[in-house]
Order: C-alpha cells, then sequence, then structure tokens
C-alpha cells in the first residue's frame, strides 16, 4: 500500500505496458490469479503465526492484553492521519 503512494499513473501504465509486452495480453489474467492467491497464502500465514505466538505467550502465563491497546492506538492514529490528510488532498 506505501509503495503505491510514491507510483505516478504514468509509471503504473509504464510497468503494466512492459508487463502485457514480456507476458502477454491472454496471460494476465493468469498472472493477476496467481498474485492474488499468492498474497492471500501469505495473509493466512501471517495471521497463523499470529496467533500461534498468542498461544504461546497465553500458555507461558504472559499478559498480551497489551497488544490489542497498541492496535487500537494505531488504529486511532491512522484514523486521525486520514481525516486530516483527506482535509488537504480536497483543498
Amino acid at each position: 500500500m506505501s509503495i503505491a503512494l510514491f507510483i505516478s499513473g504514468a509509471e503504473i501504465f509504464f510497468i503494466l505496458f512492459i508487463v502485457v509486452m514480456v507476458f502477454g495480453a491472454d496471460k494476465l489474467p493468469g498472472i493477476a490469479k496467481s498474485l492474488g492467491k499468492g498474497m492471500r497464502q501469505l495473509k493466512d500465514a501471517t495471521e497463523d503465526i499470529k496467533q500461534e505466538i498468542q498461544r504461546s505467550a497465553e500458555k507461558q502465563g504472559i499478559d498480551t492484553s497489551f497488544a490489542e491497546d497498541i492496535k487500537n492506538e494505531i488504529d486511532e492514529v491512522k484514523r486521525n492521519v486520514t481525516d486530516v490528510s483527506g482535509t488537504i488532498k480536497r483543498k
């Protein structure tokens, strides 16, 4: 997501043009499907690792409630930044 902030429309168009030239237009849907599956598997694996760490910490008697508090604070900061940046972008 953060990478997309640094790529302009012309650069995206150029990258897509190169991809079409290298792989051909008929293979693009398959490539996109494979990338989507790979990203989903990565997300699932990350979630599994996170849950395993959480279970292990709870089994050892480690208090992990602070992690949820930190996540909530980060989400609040993200919302505040989005509110401010949304106002700036509109003006």
